[in-house]
């Protein structure tokens, strides 16, 4: 099934948003993927679109500098967090 490019930017939407509450706390792929209530794969690949446009930063290594095997974190970038803040007031 193909979902429409205004659904993808919605849903996208919701993944920044949830991004910008958590903030700065960087949350799981499968976090996300449950809190916007959409797959996993499909939050991935819209995270890695977020990704290329600089809208978000993905983290492979764990507080303890070991990289994740199977995991990425996502956090807001700075650029995103404050184009957020100044919309939101």
């Amino acid at each position: 099934m193909k979902i429409s490019e205004k659904k993808r930017e919605k849903i996208s939407e919701q993944i920044l948003s949830l991004l910008y509450s958590s903030n700065p706390k960087s949350l799981f792929t499968s976090h996300i993927a449950l809190e916007i209530a959409r797959d996993e794969e499909f939050t991935k690949k819209i995270l890695l679109e977020l990704k290329k446009k600089r809208l978000v930063i993905e983290i492979s290594k764990n507080p303890k500098g070991q990289k994740y095997l199977k995991r990425k974190r996502w956090v807001l970038s700075d650029e995103a967090y404050n184009s957020y803040k100044n919309i939101i007031g």
